[in-house]
C-alpha cells in the first residue's frame, strides 16, 4: 500500500481554494446518435484546486515541507473541506443516527455517506462516499434508534472502521411487566448504560427485536427503558445481546477529513521579496488510501 501521512493539509488553504466532484463514467457515443454509458461505481471523486497567494513565511514553509514528505504525488495525506466535514449535513453537528454504516465482518462496520437522498435515487443507487478519514474525538455510533456508549465500540480513525467491543449474553428466565421491564438473567457482567437487545422470548413477543438502554441492575437482573406493562405475560425462553443483531440497523457520525495526494507539481513564481504566488496546485481524493 502507497504511503500516507495521517497529518491535514494546512487550514490556511481554505480561502481561495475551490474543488469539484466526478464520476468514473464510461460514455461511448455510437452510430444514429445514441451513447452507452456506464457508472464504474458509485463514489464520487473529489478534487481541490489549492493555488493561492503564499503571503506569509509559515504559509509557504507548510505548503513546501508538505510537499516533501509527500514526495510530490507519491503519499496521502488528509484535507479538510470547509465547505463539507460532517456526515450531518455539509457541516451540522454529528449525530449517531447519521448514517447507515456498511458492515464489513461480524460487529466491524464502515463509516460512510450518502448523497442526494432528498428525493428517490435513480437505478444506479444514491452516490456514497466511504469515510477512511474520521476526525478524533467526533465519531458517534448508534443501532436501531439507541446510541451506543463509547466504551462497547471502537474506531480506527486511519481506516474509518468501527469496531465493536465482545458481545455480551444472558438467557432471560423472566420478565416482568412494568413502565421499566425487569428482566432476570442470573450472574451477569451487565451495567448501566449498555444497550441490549432482547430476543427469542415466549409469551411477551412484543418485546422480540428491541433494544433499549440497562438503567439498573443487581447481582441477577436488569432493568431496560422498554415499557414493557401492556405487554402478554412472559413464558419463557429469551436472549439479551449487546452487540448488533441480524436486521438491526447499525449508523453512525462523524466529522471527517478527505485522504487526498498532490495530483501536480509544484509551480512556484518568485514574482517579488514576500509573496510567492502559486497557480496549478491541485489535489485529488484517494478512494482506497
Amino acid at each position: 500500500m502507497t504511503d500516507f501521512l495521517e497529518e491535514r493539509f494546512s487550514d490556511l488553504v481554505r480561502y481561495g481554494s475551490s474543488w469539484q466532484d466526478e464520476f468514473a463514467v464510461r460514455v461511448i457515443p455510437v452510430s444514429g446518435g445514441n451513447e452507452y454509458r456506464s457508472l464504474v461505481h458509485p463514489y464520487p471523486v473529489r478534487s481541490f484546486d489549492v493555488s493561492y497567494l503564499l503571503d506569509s513565511a509559515r504559509t509557504w514553509s507548510e505548503l513546501l515541507n508538505v510537499w516533501q514528505r509527500a514526495h510530490g504525488r507519491y503519499a496521502g495525506f488528509r484535507i479538510r473541506c470547509f465547505d463539507e466535514y460532517s456526515t450531518n449535513g455539509p457541516k451540522g453537528a454529528p449525530t449517531a443516527f447519521d448514517q447507515s454504516l456498511a458492515l464489513v465482518s461480524a460487529g466491524v462496520y464502515q463509516l460512510r455517506k450518502f448523497y442526494g437522498t432528498d428525493k428517490t435515487a435513480g437505478a444506479a443507487g444514491y452516490a456514497c462516499r466511504t469515510i477512511k478519514k474520521p476526525v478524533s474525538g467526533t465519531v458517534l455510533v448508534g443501532v436501531q434508534s439507541t446510541a451506543i456508549r463509547s466504551a462497547d465500540w471502537s474506531v480506527d480513525t486511519t481506516t474509518g472502521r468501527i469496531t465493536f467491543a465482545a458481545d455480551v449474553t444472558a438467557n432471560i428466565t423472566s420478565i416482568g411487566q412494568s413502565a421499566s421491564a425487569v428482566l432476570t438473567v442470573g450472574t451477569h457482567s451487565f451495567v448501566t448504560g449498555q444497550a441490549v437487545h432482547i430476543g427469542g422470548v415466549a409469551g411477551m413477543t412484543q418485546i422480540n427485536g428491541l433494544r433499549a438502554l440497562i438503567t439498573a441492575y443487581d447481582a441477577t437482573h436488569i432493568t431496560v427503558a422498554i415499557n414493557s406493562s401492556a405487554f402478554s405475560t412472559y413464558t419463557s425462553g429469551g436472549v439479551v445481546h449487546t452487540r448488533p443483531q441480524s436486521g438491526e440497523s447499525v449508523t453512525g457520525g462523524c466529522e471527517f477529513d478527505f485522504p487526498v495526494r498532490f495530483s501536480s507539481e509544484l509551480p512556484v513564481s518568485q514574482d517579488y521579496p514576500g509573496y510567492r504566488p502559486v497557480e496549478g496546485v491541485t489535489l485529488r481524493e484517494i478512494l482506497n488510501p
